[in-house]
């Protein structure tokens, strides 16, 4: 392969971001998914994100209640993604 397409592929699968889950006090977290492109769908994301909120509370044998979510908004170009950040509590 060329470097002249290696290195774009490199840069765009670099871009993706998943901050994994991040505690917020009183079992409240916040979890967020960010894609390479402007051509992935927000689906995803948001279905991944939700996952990865019912894991942690699972963890504990809590359910997830779903405080907040923030989503990037159209048109998805010039470093605006698809992105989606959710706000959640572990409860009984």
């Amino acid at each position: 392969m060329k470097l002249k397409y290696v290195l774009p592929i490199c840069l765009l699968a670099g871009c993706a971001s998943n901050s994994g889950i991040v505690p917020m006090g009183n079992d409240t977290y916040m979890v967020s998914r960010q894609a390479a492109t402007g051509f992935s769908g927000m689906g995803t994301l948001k279905a991944d994100a939700m996952r990865e909120a019912y894991t942690q509370c699972q963890k504990t044998g809590k359910r997830v209640e779903v405080i907040e979510t923030i989503d990037a908004k159209p048109p998805y170009i010039f470093g605006n993604f698809p992105k989606t950040e959710i706000r959640f509590k572990c409860v009984e």
